[in-house]
């Protein structure tokens, strides 16, 4: 299976705000639920938000209201638009396949090597 390619991570200030973007070829993008991952050192990834193929979306508490999911099937495209960053944002970010298993979304699939937002003043 191909890994998933992250991009748009970078530094911003308290505030500001980012576009992740995620990469996952592959003929069957559309009919799979996708999430968005979050590592910080010494940490293990925390999903923070999910949608469907229907395109039904869920938030952790932590980043809900200010962030956004979405996905783009044509371009086999997964987004993650952060608004409000914090500086408990920073982290690795990865998205995956996911699927519901035991009443909890459980990763299905490779991890690519994720985008690094850093937000600091």
């Amino acid at each position: 299976q191909v890994q998933p390619v992250e991009s748009g991570g970078g530094s911003v200030q308290p505030g500001g705000s980012l576009r992740l973007s995620c990469v996952r070829p592959g003929s069957r993008f559309s009919d799979n639920a996708m999430g968005w991952y979050q590592q910080t050192p010494g940490k293990e990834r925390d999903l923070v938000a999910t949608i469907t193929n229907t395109g039904r979306t869920n938030y952790a508490d932590s980043v809900k209201g200010r962030f956004t999911i979405s996905r783009d099937n044509a371009k086999n495209t997964l987004y993650l638009q952060m608004d409000n960053l914090k500086p408990e944002d920073t982290a690795i970010y990865f998205c995956n396949n996911v699927w519901w298993s035991r009443n909890a979304w459980v990763p299905n699939g490779d991890f690519g090597q994720g985008t690094q937002v850093t937000v600091s003043s």
